[in-house]
């Protein structure tokens, strides 16, 4: 297999049946759990911003001259929302210093957040998927990750009480 084949299914990941993007999802947050570890949120940054400029590169090259612009195997795509909607997570837990273990609700709404909104696409979400190219494969991803890390600190705020309730 080629490097591009291998970025675009996330190792082969986006290969597990059923659910690829579920699967490409759930590869991605032991992935984002080791990126804080070695280098809290701005490794994790970091890794959103390679993995979407890797993965625009590699989509746009595994899908020309194909018919299918967004074929379910390719999951960098939701790797790079996934970690996105994770950021907050990972932005509390440096700030006050907590464990990762201790945020799990944290880590839950995100990757359920983020699924629901990549699935559901809407508003902008579904707008970048109907671009029907390799930068609307990358882009619905990430603003589905936007909407779900809104979504965390939503929530976040909630569970805190920072919003008074």
């Amino acid at each position: 297999m080629t490097v591009t084949r291998s970025i675009a299914t996330f190792f082969y990941v986006g290969h597990l049946r059923p659910a690829p993007g579920t699967w490409g999802s759930l590869a991605a947050i032991p992935v984002a759990w080791g990126l804080h570890a070695l280098g809290g949120p701005i490794l994790l940054t970091l890794g959103v911003i390679l993995s979407f400029a890797l993965g625009w590169w590699a989509t746009a090259l595994e899908t020309k001259g194909k018919s299918d612009h967004d074929p379910s195997e390719i999951v960098i795509d939701e790797v790079a929302g996934q970690w996105l909607a994770f950021l907050p997570v990972s932005i509390g837990a440096a700030h006050t210093g907590a464990a990762l273990t201790a945020l799990w609700p944290g880590w839950i709404t995100a990757f359920v957040l983020f699924r629901l909104f990549d699935i559901w696409k809407p508003g902008p979400v579904g707008w970048a998927d109907r671009r029907g190219d390799a930068l609307g494969v990358m882009l619905d991803d990430i603003i589905a990750g936007v909407f779900a890390a809104l979504g965390v600190l939503l929530f976040a705020g909630l569970s805190h009480g920072v919003f008074g309730l």
